[in-house]
């Protein structure tokens, strides 16, 4: 891809000991040039001296970088000035500051990665647990595409197929073809529906799972919470209603980030606060992956006295805490981890291929159905793609990713 060249960046803002710059483009070792000086060769490095710091400069030649581009990439100290004044040379030497997403943007349009693997890059640098960041690590090698490619190349071959019965004459069909179609088009969906089904493992590990702790006041919701957290979060009081509203603090539960939330006592209650309190508690219990029901078959002051029936736990003595973390991860375990899991975009995606594959007895009817799910499975990995489609996924990074 040629085009103007492009600088911004590439490490996070704030204090640090190293910070890249990063430069990608058709004039970017021009533009490296005109800051420092003689370049190292391709594969090797420098070390440079400006006003502004000592650099560390490197050089990748197309198409052996990260962008498929020319590259230059400045190390230089961290911090908040430093780094931008290394930039603003940049950009004073013909560069121009990078959009969103651009150098990955670049990196999919010059062929160094597919639309799945570059969504997981900023699944990678998100991941809150090291579960989540191996399934991002695991898609941006390659995994989910390759599943993604088969499926499309499914949909292409059975569409084919439909589209070239279209130019014969009934009579010259092969025996058996209709129904031949109609079994690959179910093998079809089955597939789909078995990545569908891995969406919500997904979803947990990239935006956490909600788990709230609900029931009546002093049920030891504020306790448990801090129990199973391992640290003080939430006031303890013996006063009813001293939670009024929600207090959410995450964890890792087997790998699985999850959003604990503390919620007002649930009770008839004529104060206003904590009717609302109340109100909020409710929403969050609809809206939770899983419920901790103080009042139902969790019990959270065995070390005042068991109860017959329920899972028996204490915040003072931590009896029965690792009992109901297992309880929490099995509910929460949707997938096996024998892979890595679809986004929320690839899943919308083959929910409509699915929906898509409707069957009929005419021909016509069945090719139109595979075209569009053909369509929507080359978005998958880019194979079908639109100026749109690039930047719903891309104005979701920041600037020099």
């Amino acid at each position: 891809m040629g085009g103007d060249t492009i600088a911004a960046i590439a490490t996070a803002p704030g204090r640090g000991g190293v910070a890249v710059i990063r430069i990608s483009g058709d004039e970017a070792f021009e533009v490296g040039r005109k800051i420092i000086g003689r370049l190292p060769s391709p594969g090797r490095f420098a070390l440079r001296r400006l006003a502004v710091d000592d650099l560390l400069v490197l050089t990748f030649k197309a198409p052996n970088s990260y962008t498929g581009e020319d590259v230059v990439e400045l190390h230089s100290h961290g911090g908040a000035v430093v780094p931008r004044q290394v930039l603003k040379l940049c950009l004073e030497n013909g560069a121009r500051l990078a959009r969103k997403g651009e150098f990955t943007e670049r990196a999919f349009l010059n062929g160094k990665m597919d639309l799945s693997a570059a969504e997981s890059v900023i699944e990678l640098v998100d991941a809150k647990t090291n579960r989540a960041a191996t399934d991002a690590r695991r898609r941006l090698d390659g995994e989910k595409s390759k599943v993604y490619r088969a499926l499309y190349e499914e949909a292409l071959a059975l569409s084919a197929d439909l589209e070239h019965s279209l130019d014969l004459d009934e009579g010259e069909l092969p025996d058996g073809f209709m129904a031949s179609a109609g079994e690959r088009m179910e093998h079809l969906k089955r597939r789909l529906a078995d990545e569908i089904g891995r969406a919500e493992a997904g979803r947990m590990l990239r935006e956490g799972a909600l788990v709230v702790i609900a029931g009546p006041p002093n049920a030891g919701k504020s306790s448990l919470m801090n129990a199973l957290l391992g640290r003080n979060r939430a006031i303890v009081s013996d006063i009813p209603g001293t939670t009024r509203d929600s207090i959410e603090e995450c964890f890792d539960l087997d790998g699985i980030p999850v959003r604990l939330a503390d919620t007002a006592g649930l009770r008839e209650t004529a104060d206003p606060v904590e009717r609302e309190g109340v109100r909020r508690a409710k929403d969050l219990m609809a809206a939770a992956d899983y419920v901790i029901d103080l009042a139902g078959p969790v019990h959270a002051k065995c070390d005042l006295g068991r109860v017959e029936g329920k899972l028996n736990v204490s915040a003072l003595t931590g009896e029965g805490l690792d009992e109901l973390r297992r309880v929490i991860a099995l509910h929460l375990e949707h997938a096996p981890d024998d892979g890595p899991t679809p986004s929320e975009r690839e899943a919308a995606l083959m929910v409509e291929a699915r929906n898509a594959l409707v069957w009929s007895d005419d021909a016509v009817l069945c090719a139109n159905a595979v075209r569009s799910a053909a369509q929507s499975l080359g978005r998958l990995t880019g194979a079908v793609y639109s100026s749109d489609l690039l930047t719903s996924i891309f104005s979701r990074f920041c600037v020099g990713k």
